[in-house]
C-alpha cells in the first residue's frame, strides 16, 4: 500500500463531504433503525437487529477507510505539473505496438478510477510506466497478463 494518496484538493474535498455525510446522516440512520429492532424484544432470534449491525458495520468500515485515504492524501496541484510529460491528472494517447491500434488512459487518484472509461489508478502498473514518459518514447509495461508495449502519442491535461 503506498504511503500516500494522491488527488486533487476537489477529490479531498469530495471525499470529506462524503466521510461528513456517513457520519451525520446515515449511521443516525442505521442507529435508529437498530434502537427499532432491539425494541422488538429477544436479541437472539432477531434478524432485523443483526442485519443492522452489520450494516453499521460495514459503513463504519467505509468511513474508516476513507479518512484514511483522506489522511494519507497528497493533494497534487496539476497547474504546477510539468505539461510535456506523463504525470497525474494527464491523458495520454498510446499506440499499442502489438496491435498497432490507439488507446487512451487518464492517470487519477483513489476513489477515481474507473477502469472501462479509461481511468487508470496512478499508482497501478500502467500509471507507473506512463508516469514521468513524453511524446514519442516508447514504453514496456509488465501487468499480471504479460508485458503492455506503448509508445507516447499525445499527452493533454483536461480542465478540472
Amino acid at each position: 500500500m503506498a504511503d500516500y494518496v494522491p488527488m486533487t484538493r476537489e477529490a479531498y474535498n469530495r471525499r470529506k463531504a462524503e466521510v461528513d455525510r456517513l457520519e451525520h446522516e446515515e449511521i443516525p440512520k442505521i442507529a435508529d433503525k437498530i434502537a427499532h429492532a432491539r425494541a422488538e424484544g429477544d436479541l437472539s432470534e432477531n434478524a432485523e437487529y443483526h442485519a443492522q449491525r452489520e450494516a453499521m458495520g460495514l459503513l463504519q468500515a467505509k468511513i474508516n477507510q476513507l479518512k484514511s485515504d483522506l489522511s494519507r492524501a497528497s493533494i497534487v496541484d496539476p497547474d504546477k505539473l510539468p505539461k510535456d510529460e506523463v504525470a497525474f491528472g494527464a491523458t495520454v494517447t498510446v499506440r499499442d505496438l502489438d496491435y498497432d491500434d490507439e488507446e487512451e488512459f487518464t492517470l487519477v487518484g483513489k476513489g477515481d478510477e474507473d477502469y472501462d472509461a479509461g481511468k487508470y489508478l496512478i499508482t497501478s502498473p500502467v500509471g507507473q510506466g506512463l508516469l514521468g514518459k513524453k511524446v514519442g518514447d516508447q514504453v514496456e509495461i509488465e501487468v499480471p497478463k504479460g508485458t503492455l508495449r506503448f509508445e507516447i502519442l499525445n499527452i493533454r491535461y483536461d480542465a478540472t
